[in-house]
């Protein structure tokens, strides 16, 4: 399985807007309609991706615990859907409602707003404070697919709670790995 990491977008960046369709209810959604009163996650993944499979019952998860604490969360997928069918809109409704997705699945056919986030593999987290700055960007926690590190969301929790509790956040900040964003017109 390829690895790639994040391209860990500057600290203090504006959050890209975007209007995109959710798979789940096929209705528009804006940056604006998931913005958090505390913060707000934007998160890339996508189906087939064994290192968003690794994680996605901790998605659930953290969003179920921090969304009563005043996070928006966003799942967007960007990958090229000819070459990977799996990653379609029909597919991604399906992973959505399989899995009970607590947060909108948008799909970014364009692949224009992943440009605009630099994200380059899934998952890829982005955590914006309450101005919707950049605050946090890079893994999960340290689990992958066979390492036999348990999944717990550890580096995004307290990127989160950091927020929460007005402490700074950490500068030694890893960034995600996983498989690179399907890009359409490329041949990995």
């Amino acid at each position: 399985m390829a690895r790639t990491e994040s391209t860990m977008l500057p600290l203090g960046t504006p959050a890209p807007t975007f209007t995109l369709t959710d798979a789940v209810t096929n209705k528009k959604v804006k940056l604006s309609d998931v913005r958090g009163t505390k913060g707000t996650v934007v998160m890339f993944i996508c189906n087939h991706c064994p290192f968003v499979k690794h994680v996605n019952e901790e998605l659930v998860r953290i969003c179920n615990d921090y969304r009563v604490l005043g996070f928006g969360f966003v799942a967007i997928n960007s990958n090229d859907i000819t070459r990977y069918p799996e990653d379609s809109p029909e597919e991604m409704w399906r992973t959505a409602r399989r899995l009970s997705y607590p947060f909108p699945y948008l799909f970014d056919e364009t692949q224009e707003v992943a440009k605009s986030y630099r994200a380059a593999c899934t998952p890829d987290f982005y955590l914006f404070d309450a101005d919707l700055k950049l605050v946090y960007r890079g893994q999960l926690d340290n689990s992958r697919p066979g390492n036999g590190i348990p999944v717990n969301g550890r580096d995004l929790r307290e990127a989160m709670d950091n927020i929460l509790n007005n402490n700074p956040q950490r500068k030694d900040q890893k960034p995600s790995i996983g498989c690179n964003i399907k890009w359409k017109n490329q041949l990995s």
